[in-house]
């Protein structure tokens, strides 16, 4: 079974992956399946997925595999698990990237709107979120293996709200 963990950049997923991955678990990337299936292109430099195609064409792994991307929750999948971060606590984590202004704004604004939560509820039955913004990577992992073990009541979604966050940046 495919188990998404998704979230928009800046929320944990990376760092929650390599050390489930480091655990035994089976990790791939939204990029590696897309490339697999032959629903990833290069526009303009830059790599885009075929979310549509990426769908269609993806089959049910012979072992339970975490697919770990912010377009993970386009996979086919038995668990959604999405990461969710206070967008400020957010804007401190991206401002280490290498990106722009614009689009740490795009990105926090995102998150305070609940985008990829709610495009999850809208695909999938087993959608659940964690609170990121204060835990160490090890503790996303923990949280994260809870869910795939069945221990998933506290991570129902609904629970986060972000929405009050976008009046502080006015």
């Amino acid at each position: 079974m495919y188990i998404a963990l998704t979230g928009t950049p800046g929320t944990g997923k990376t760092s929650a992956a390599k050390i489930l991955a480091a655990r035994g678990h089976s990790i791939a990337t939204v990029e590696e399946i897309a490339a697999q299936h032959d629903a990833l292109e290069t526009v303009e430099g830059e790599k885009e997925i075929d979310t549509v195609k990426l769908s269609a064409a993806v089959f049910e792994p012979s072992e339970t595999v975490i697919v770990v991307g912010h377009l993970a929750h386009y996979i086919p999948n038995t668990v959604c698990i999405i990461l969710r971060c206070h967008p400020n606590k957010m804007k401190q984590r991206l401002s280490t990237r290498n990106y722009s202004k614009e689009k740490i704004l795009e990105n926090m604004e995102a998150e305070a709107i609940d985008i990829i939560l709610t495009e999850a509820l809208e695909a999938w039955d087993n959608v659940f979120e964690i609170d990121t913004s204060d835990l160490i990577p090890e503790l996303v992992a923990d949280a994260i293996e809870r869910i795939i073990n069945g221990n998933a009541d506290e991570y129902s979604p609904g629970k986060i709200d972000w929405s009050g966050a976008v009046m502080d940046w006015y």
